[in-house]
């Protein structure tokens, strides 16, 4: 899984995003990227304010825990989560995806 990287403080992930989804989710792990649906447009910042909550919410963290390192003006970004160590992501992602 090299969408995620263990940190000292948290752990990084590599999201593909999708916006103006139907509904906000994570879809699917791929070998690369973690897959996400957003509500949301790419639009003065709507769908990564989306992102954050959705991280926020899924990973039961305070919104100022996700930080998008990278990627605020793409699809393909990198997200922070502090405090959210890489075993416990893999644990609360695994029922949402169809890993590869």
């Amino acid at each position: 899984m090299s969408w995620l990287t263990p940190t000292s403080d948290g752990c990084t992930i590599t999201v593909k995003a999708t916006p103006r989804a139907n509904r906000s989710e994570i879809i699917a792990a791929d070998p690369d990227w973690l897959r996400v649906r957003l509500q949301a447009p790419p639009v003065d910042g709507k769908a990564n304010a989306e992102l954050v909550a959705l991280f926020a919410s899924v990973f039961s963290v305070p919104k100022r825990a996700v930080e998008i390192l990278s990627g605020s003006t793409a699809r393909l970004k990198r997200v922070k989560l502090y405090g959210v160590s890489a075993e416990t992501v893999i644990a609360v992602v695994a029922p949402f995806t169809h890993d590869t």
